[in-house]
Formats: structure tokens, sequence, C-alpha cells
């Protein structure tokens, strides 16, 4: 059956949208620029496919382009502009991809309110056949269940740190091995629920002003 095979000359668009990631190609024309923003919990990858930009990261200015990549880390104030004449295709990629996603910014940094941008602009349809009500109740049972697995897995983390410690000290490998695979056992379903937690909150944070 195979898996999609993407291509930045005709796939402008956002291709993987999820809350671990969302990755897009990107086109802009000549002298077009991005408004200054950040994101709150998001690093954020540009990697430079044609054409030439300027790049204002947390106040610092580069020039980049074709095959050269920068990073906007996570609440670092950014913006981008095409030079010359020439339009600028580029890969992006922002992780984690969480609403809301983005931050406008002031010149001078001050942050403006966030912005909860509609699932269009990621190019993802809503299941509109799920209510609001819903949602609601399920973002509800997703934060309550890691309420309740993030306990279990302190008091694990605990414990089997405790014996991690003793077992480094006095060099056994084997119960030092053991006890970090019972303590990624217990951290394993955390990341797991905070992943659904993301999920459902994507899904009903668009939903909201609706």
């Amino acid at each position: 059956m195979g898996f999609p095979v993407y291509d930045y000359r005709t796939d402008i668009r956002n291709v993987l949208v999820t809350p671990q990631i969302r990755s897009r190609f990107l086109k802009m024309e000549p002298g077009q620029h991005a408004q200054l923003h950040s994101h709150d919990l998001g690093h954020e990858i540009f990697l430079i496919l044609e054409g030439r930009v300027e790049f204002e990261i947390d106040g610092e200015t580069e020039e980049l382009g074709p095959g050269q990549m920068c990073v906007a880390l996570a609440d670092r104030p950014h913006q981008v502009r095409v030079l010359g004449d020439e339009p600028m295709t580029m890969y992006l990629s922002v992780t984690p991809h969480i609403h809301p996603t983005h931050t406008p910014r002031a010149e001078d940094g001050e942050r403006f309110p966030h912005n909860f941008a509609p699932a269009s602009a990621y190019d993802v349809e809503p299941d509109m056949q799920v209510s609001v009500s819903e949602l609601v109740a399920r973002q509800i049972h997703a934060a309550q269940l890691l309420e309740e697995l993030t306990q279990t897995c302190a008091a694990v983390q605990q414990e089997m740190g405790q014996q991690l410690k003793t077992a480094l000290a006095e060099g056994d490998v084997d119960a030092a091995t053991a006890a970090r695979q019972t303590m990624w056992e217990a951290l394993y379903p955390v990341y797991r629920a905070v992943s659904e937690l993301a999920d459902v909150w994507n899904a009903l944070a668009p939903r909201a002003s609706q």
C-alpha cells in the first residue's frame, strides 16, 4: 500500500499535524514577511529549499539560503522576510504543536493575546459530528487520567530512583537496569496520557469560539 510522499514543489501545505509535531512546506513571495510571534511550547525548525530570506530570532538577524537551517526555540520571538526578487520555499516544523499555537509580539517583544487559530489554518478538517460538549467531557476524562497516572508514576520514580542510586553505588548493574526499566514502565503511560490530552485539546480549542 505504501506511504505518502510529499514534494515541496507541489505540496505547499501542512503535511503532518499532530500534538507532537506540525510540519509543512511554505512558499512566500518576494517582499513578503511574517508577523513577529513566538510559540509558548514549540521549538520551530526552518530549512530553506529555494530563495533567500532574512530571519530575526530573539532580536538577532541572519540571512539564509538553500540548504541552510535555523531554529527558533520555544518562547523566542521570531519573524522572516523574503529577500530578492525570487519566491522562497521552506520546510518548517513546530514541536510540540499545541493550541494556542502562536503568540503575536510587538516590535519591542511585548506579548499580545494568544492566537487560537481555526483548524483550517493548519489544513485540518475538524470532525463536526463530535459536539463541543463531548470534547469537553473527553478533555476532563483525559486530564483526570493523567492525574492518576502522574501520582502513580511519582511514587514509582521515588522508590525506584532510590533503588537505582543504591544499585549504582554498589556496582550492581542488574539491579540498576531493573530499576530503570520499572521507572520507564511507569513513565510511559504518562507520556501517552499527555499525548491524548493534547490531542483532545487541539480538537476542542479551535471549536471554543465557534
